[in-house]
């Protein structure tokens, strides 16, 4: 079920909650990179296969995930100290430069100027996710929230409840936009409008082209999320 049943009929939506990893911008192939070098670094090169497994995913997530590849059994204090590791790297890979996936300025600029509330709804971490927000323009949305600030990250709902509460709406009014399975998961389970932004999607998600943010703006948004009710 996408919509909760307590929820408006409504033509556009009352926020739109965006992912932030390969949705507004195209970091994933830096969170690859740094992924993979952690692959080696526990002794074990990782397959593309064990790769997906991490995308969109919260970095406890992706540590298992790498560590169970490679017999790596986990001792205490490793969380954080290959948490700092993977964290150090990233910021080195961000430092080469972070740009905006095709067509999603004009979008964010359109909903802006009509006053539709946004919030990034994002797995990073907040001490990561601050310089890419910036990137992007914080004063573009209504609020921010990372994933070492719910109390559990996608793909639970919490985060997108979370933004829906701040938004003050109801979740089944929310349109949300991801890519990733888990991000898109969260989505679907939160009661939100999900628009998927990939070949294969849960249940409860539209599957959705990224090219058609290209010239887009809110009332594109509004024929968008219509579409999906």
């Amino acid at each position: 079920m996408r919509r909760s049943t307590n929820c408006r009929s409504l033509s556009s939506p009352a926020a739109v909650l965006w992912d932030m990893d390969g949705t507004l911008i195209d970091t994933e192939p830096l969170w690859g990179k740094a992924t993979y070098e952690l692959g080696e670094l526990l002794g074990r090169p990782l397959t593309p296969e064990v790769r997906a497994k991490t995308i969109g995913g919260s970095f406890p997530n992706t540590l298992n995930v790498v560590a169970e590849w490679a017999g790596y059994e986990l001792r205490d204090g490793d969380l954080e100290r290959y948490r700092t590791w993977m964290f150090d790297r990233m910021r080195e890979l961000f430092a080469t430069g972070i740009e905006l996936n095709p067509g999603i300025g004009g979008v964010l600029q359109s909903l802006r100027e009509r006053g539709t509330p946004m919030f990034v709804c994002t797995n990073t971490a907040r001490v990561l996710a601050d310089p890419c927000i910036d990137a992007i323009g914080r004063e573009l949305f209504t609020g921010t929230i990372a994933g070492d600030e719910v109390a559990q990250a996608k793909p639970a709902p919490d985060m997108y409840l979370e933004a829906a509460r701040r938004a003050g709406a109801q979740p089944g009014d929310c349109l949300v936009v991801e890519d990733s399975w888990h991000g898109m998961s969260a989505g679907a389970a939160a009661g939100c409008v999900v628009l998927g932004l990939a070949e294969t999607v849960p249940d409860g998600v539209v599957r959705f082209d990224p090219s058609s943010f290209l010239g887009a703006g809110a009332a594109d948004v509004d024929g968008w999320f219509s579409a999906a009710l």
